[in-house]
């Protein structure tokens, strides 16, 4: 079996490259062994700001000027919606986050974005004694379904092996690759936080970050924006919500956790007044670096081995940018962006 590309690992960033092969006619195949959930679990949220510091997402407006027609071709694609457009409304914990908010608007890209009037109206269940902010353009793609649809489409197409990837069968030439029965021109690996294991990008700095989510039931909180305060409070419908995200640094196991629930639930106390029940709790390990900026680029050895990693946690905006800039790399001949090219970890 013969194609341009192999590609492993079917995650965000995995997609995302894979839609630049169907675009451009580019044959391929793709191994996912279900090693890594972080896409799955994650909550999905796009939004330009950073609403602890009321900063600018780095190139957060360029990204999603190409994340959401890349979303919305793939639901025309895929015959399924991905896409739930909502406000985003920030509590204000200080007369010093209201001030901080206005010092912001002055900044051309925010004020896109931002509301420049304060709400001060109570919402029923939700503790926000000094007000809230509003965000627009905001909203959440559902990656776990995403992934389940796109997976049926490539079985269908004979184009997924879900099977573990074995770097020990790997051939590498300076002309072509061959792997058990496949031959190829390329492989790019997208593995998450697996991709640890891999021995020829095991070297770079991807310090995997451990996020548990809770789901709640709380019919008493009638809410369709997304809050946030110390957790994020995202509407599913039907009277749930998605609550998050712990940070971990230390475990790197898939387990979700006591501690992780009860430090979600004495924040979401902090945040709504209503009651709720937990019906769900999952974790994935994100794939994050140390500068805050994906892996993307060749191997220095083998250039035919590509990575396209580290997404961190806003995947859902960042993976179409970064997946077109490394396929106009690999076959236009396009400089990679400097601030994601892994040559900056060369030293």
């Amino acid at each position: 079996m013969k194609v341009d590309y192999i590609v492993v690992g079917l995650g965000l960033a995995g997609l995302a490259f894979v839609e630049q092969l169907e675009e451009n006619g580019k044959s391929y195949l793709i191994f996912e062994d279900d090693s890594q959930n972080s896409s799955s679990v994650a909550g999905g949220t796009y939004n330009p700001v950073i609403l602890k510091r009321f900063t600018p997402v780095w190139n957060g407006h360029e990204q999603l000027e190409l994340a959401m027609p890349f979303y919305e071709k793939l639901s025309d694609k895929l015959q399924c919606n991905f896409d739930t457009k909502f406000i985003t409304k920030k509590v204000f914990n200080s007369v010093g986050d209201e001030n901080n908010w206005f010092t912001a608007l002055d900044k051309p890209m925010l004020s896109h974005y931002m509301k420049p009037d304060i709400s001060k109206g109570k919402i029923e269940g939700v503790i926000g004694d000094y007000g809230f902010g509003e965000l627009t353009g905001t909203g959440r793609i559902d990656t776990k379904l995403l992934i389940e649809k796109y997976r049926f489409h490539l079985l269908e197409n004979d184009k997924l092996r879900e099977e573990s990837f074995s770097y020990e069968d790997l051939e590498v030439s300076r002309d072509k690759i061959i792997y058990k029965d496949v031959e190829s021109n390329r492989v790019v690996f997208s593995e998450g936080f697996g991709l640890k294991l891999n021995p020829f990008f095991n070297t770079l700095p991807l310090n995997g970050t451990k996020g548990e989510i809770i789901t709640i039931h709380a019919p008493e909180l009638n809410i369709d924006f997304l809050l946030k305060s110390s957790v994020f409070v995202l509407p599913l419908g039907n009277d749930h919500y998605k609550v998050g995200a712990t940070f971990n640094w230390t475990d790197k196991t898939l387990n979700t956790t006591e501690e992780g629930k009860k430090e979600l639930v004495d924040k979401l106390k902090k945040t709504i007044s209503v009651p709720f029940i937990i019906v769900e709790q999952t974790a994935g390990i994100r794939p994050t670096v140390k500068d805050r900026r994906p892996l993307v680029g060749k191997h220095s050895k083998f250039p035919n081995l590509c990575v396209l990693n580290g997404l961190g946690t806003r995947g859902v905006m960042i993976a179409p940018t970064i997946a077109k800039n490394l396929f106009n790399h690999l076959e236009n001949g396009e400089e990679l962006d400097k601030e994601i090219d892994i040559k900056r970890f060369e030293n």
